[in-house]
Order: C-alpha cells, then structure tokens, then sequence
C-alpha cells in the first residue's frame, strides 16, 4: 500500500494535530473579522455559521463513515481535511465568503469519525481505548500552543501572515496523508466491496437516536448527555468571542485561557476522573461532574470581572469528567454485543447538540440584546482587564444570559441522572442493527457491533 511504514495509531495522531493546529493559530484572527464582517448582531450570527456547521457534520458522518468501509480511509482521511481547512485562506481573502464555506464545509467536518475508523482498523477491542485516549489528547495539545502561537505572531508581523502560516500547515497535513499515511483498510476488503450498496440505514443520521426509548435506563442516560451537552457545544462555539468583546480579554488573554484550560482538563479526565471512580464510583462522579458544571455556568452567566472568568475556568475543568464518566457507565452496564449501539446513540445526540447548542446560544444571546459597540482596546494588558465602557453591563445584570440558560438545562439534567441506576443491563434490540453489521464487518478487526457504522464522534471541545 501507498504510505510510509505499515498503518499506525501515529499517522493518525499527525494528521489529528496538523489540522487542529492550524485552526488553533486562527483563533484570535477569527475573532476579530467576525466582528468586523457582522458588527451587527455578531453573537448571532457566530452562532447560526457554527451551528449550521454542526447540524451538517451530524447528518453526514454516518454516510462518509459508511463510504469510508466501502473505499478505504484515506482518500476519506484527504476529502474531510481538505474541505476543513479549504475556507482557512479565504479569511483575508473575502471574510464573507470564509464564513459561508465554514458552514457548508460541515459536511465534510467529521475528520475524527473518519480517524477513529482508522484506529479500529489497525488496532485490536482491548488496546482501542488507549488508541482513541491518545488521538483525543493530540487533540487537546494542539490547542493548548497554537491559539498563543497565533496571538503572538498577530500582533507581532499582522494576521496575515497568522492566515499564511495556517494555510502552510494544513497543505503539509494534506501532503502527508498523499505521501505518508498507508490505507488501514486491507485490499482484499476492498475490491469485493466496491460494488456493494450503500443502504439508507448505514447514513441515516438518525438511525441510532430512533432505539433511544427502547430502554428506560439508556433513555435517562440519553436525556442527560442531551440537557447536559446541549450548553457545553453552545459555550465553546461562542465563549472565546464572549471573552474579547465582552469581558474585555486581549488576543494573549483568550490564548492563556484556552491553553489553561485544556491542561486543567486533562489532567481532570485523567487522574481526577480515575480516582473519583475508584472512591465515589460511575454514579456519584457524574452527579458531581455536573454539579461543577452547573457553577461554572451560573459563574459565567454572572461574572462580571476577568478573575472571575479565570476561576470559573477551573471549575469548568473539573466538570470535563461528565462524559468520560457517562461512557465509562454505559460500557460497564450494556451487554459486550450492545456497546457499539448504545455508544452510537450518545455520540448521535452529542452530534446533534454540537448543531443545536450554538444556534441556541446565538439566539438567546440575540434575545437579550448582547451585542458591543467596539472590540476592546488593543494594548489590553496580560490579565485582560481593561477599562471600556459597555453598553451591555450598562442595561443588564446578567452578562451572559445564555449561560444562565445553560446552568438551567444542566440542573435539569442532574435531576434526571439521580434516577440512573448505578448496575443495571441494558436491553437495546438491535437484531437489524447486527446482521447489517455482521453483513460488511472486518474479521481483522473485532470490534463492538455498529462502532464503524456509527462514526459519529465528534471533534472534541478542549
């Protein structure tokens, strides 16, 4: 096969980090030609661009994942990081244009289902989590240097060469999967698959969200991933352009904030997680893991100084434990030949949200009038304090009423989770689900039924 070497967790590793690298330089540029492209009713419009995005990811993943079974990965690998970096130059270009192919580019946002498929290809069932620990982590280093990197080199040589630079790292990622990144897929899997259909079960988005009320206790868990998640996708889309024009953060600011915050959040669902499991256990570390981010919340929608952001940052570390700690229930509960399908259903409404959540954001930030007449001065100092008059904290309370909302949402979810048994089977059916499975499944690759055919995974929030 074409590539460098056999196929590795590693090539995947390096195509994961070059693309999130070079989006991570482009944060605090983006934030400033949003503003500048839609002064009016920015939050609005940021989150509509995000949220039409997500919704697209949502309902093409199951087909690229499914086509990906049929063609191999990495001409898939290529289309996904092709298309996701393709609106990177057009920011200096024609802002309104980047901003419309960041929307459509959705559809082919789902370079993680199609990598995770890789791994799964490549690996064996006990040594995948660790596979899939260290491609999330990739993830999260990417972006814990480069929005600094970024920022820097901004304010130092001008964006432009910020948007340069980018485009310079995902052309090397493209060309590396061209030269280096071997087929995962075996060729005898390949040639007798060519002609095989496609059926409307294998992309039907929806497919694993329709088994969701089959089961009492896979229903609570559903509703809670739902409540809980829905204000997580909607703060990452618009929280880093609420603390520069809102809060009054400086490029450097916004850049400390990302990279302290996916180090705390690493270290969370790291070591924090495995020790509130073994003390606490599954039950109790989700219950606590959305207590914290319920603070962090309701510290968010009333904060009104930087500090206080800074302090509710660590607190929303602390809450990245929920999922981990969901996922971990639901493997230990469900049956060895239902994981993949349970796994499926949260990852579909995760997808879902990640639609859902910022258009949500957009629109109650919309609601309540939360918009700014002027970015924050340029020479801002480290801390991101700086003395700017807003209209907003003039009018209003409540600074951040979407995250008041999403407190709510939250609370409501930890009710729900108190009824979630600590053991328990579950039960899905899923005879259809297995024999489609079963009828394209890999021998090489012993995995949990429907987790290739539900390549739902979505780009993970640092």
């Amino acid at each position: 096969p074409q590539g460098i070497g056999s196929p590795s967790v590693y090539h995947a590793v390096i195509v994961i980090f070059l693309e999130f690298f070079a989006w991570g330089l482009l944060t605090a540029p983006t934030l400033v030609v949003l503003h500048e492209t839609f002064p009016k009713h920015t939050f609005l419009m940021n989150g509509l661009i995000q949220g039409v995005k997500g919704l697209l990811s949502f309902l093409s993943a199951p087909l690229i994942g499914a086509l990906s079974d049929v063609w191999g990965r990495k001409s898939f690998l290529l289309l996904t990081v092709f298309f996701t970096c393709a609106p990177i130059p057009l920011m200096k270009i024609s802002p309104w244009w980047y901003f419309a192919v960041i929307s459509v580019s959705g559809v082919f946002a789902v370079t993680f289902s199609v990598v995770f498929a890789y791994v799964a290809d490549i690996t064996q069932e006990h040594e995948r989590s660790m596979a899939y620990g260290l491609v999330s982590a990739t993830f999260a280093a990417s972006l814990v240097t480069s929005p600094a990197i970024g920022a820097y080199l901004g304010r130092v040589y001008g964006d432009s060469l910020v948007v340069v630079l980018a485009t310079a790292i995902a052309l090397l990622d493209i060309c590396f999967i061209l030269v280096a990144v071997p087929e995962s897929l075996p060729e005898k899997m390949r040639p007798a698959s060519w002609g095989a259909p496609i059926s409307w079960e294998q992309a039907d988005p929806f497919a694993s969200l329709k088994k969701v009320g089959q089961d009492s206790v896979v229903l609570l868990i559903c509703i809670t991933v739902f409540l809980s998640y829905l204000p997580e996708a909607g703060q990452y889309s618009s929280f880093f352009l609420y603390l520069r024009q809102i809060m009054g953060f400086s490029s450097e600011s916004v850049a400390a904030f990302i990279a302290v915050l996916g180090i705390l959040s690493i270290i969370a669902q790291t070591i924090v997680l495995s020790l509130l499991m073994r003390s606490i256990g599954n039950k109790n570390t989700i219950l606590l893991g959305l207590g914290f981010q319920i603070l962090q919340l309701a510290w968010y929608g009333f904060g009104s100084e930087p500090w206080m952001m800074w302090a509710a940052g660590a607190v929303a570390a602390m809450s990245s434990i929920t999922f981990p700690a969901v996922s971990a229930l639901v493997s230990r509960t469900a049956d060895a030949d239902q994981q993949g399908v349970v796994q499926g259903m949260i990852t579909g409404i995760r997808g879902l949200c990640n639609g859902l959540g910022p258009a949500l954001y957009g629109f109650i930030f919309y609601i309540f009038h939360v918009e700014l007449n002027e970015l924050p001065m340029p020479e801002s100092p480290p801390g991101g304090s700086v003395v700017t008059q807003y209209h907003l904290q003039q009018n209003s309370i409540i600074p951040g009423p979407p995250f008041l909302f999403g407190a709510c949402s939250v609370l409501l979810a930890l009710l729900v989770a108190l009824f979630i048994p600590e053991h328990t089977n579950l039960n899905v059916r899923s005879s259809n689900w297995k024999k489609h499975c079963g009828s394209h499944g890999h021998p090489h690759s012993p995995q949990a039924p429907g987790e290739a055919k539900e390549p739902l995974l979505q780009d993970t929030n640092v």
